[in-house]
């Protein structure tokens, strides 16, 4: 089983966490099993940026993203490179440390 280590952020992991998950679960549903409630405002219906994270360690091991997911991505805040919709990014048997950014369009949104 893979591990997923998240850096801290204030917001839904301040300690940071470090996760176990399962190969072919998105980055997203893995948070989401273990309490890291990361936003996710369309369900994970690739229909939003709101779950966008940065994968700094195991980017390559990710499914390659579609264009739609690319489409979107250029609406999301804090984009580099290796930034992907965690409803999105396929885990597969490579270890990952992902980053998520401080803000989503849904907090500028609501002036957070």
């Amino acid at each position: 089983m893979p591990t997923i280590k998240v850096l801290p952020h204030p917001d839904y992991c301040p300690e940071g966490a470090e996760i176990q998950a399962n190969v072919g679960d998105s980055i997203c549903e893995a948070l989401l099993d273990h309490d890291i409630n990361i936003e996710h405002a369309c369900e994970m219906s690739r229909a939003c940026t709101t779950c966008h994270c940065i994968v700094r360690q195991g980017f390559d091991s990710l499914n390659e993203a579609e264009e739609e997911e690319e489409d979107l991505l250029d609406r999301a805040w804090g984009l580099e490179p290796q930034s992907r919709l965690s409803c999105q990014a396929i885990v597969a048997k490579e270890d990952l440390t992902i980053e998520i950014p401080r803000y989503s369009i849904n907090h500028a949104k609501e002036n957070h």
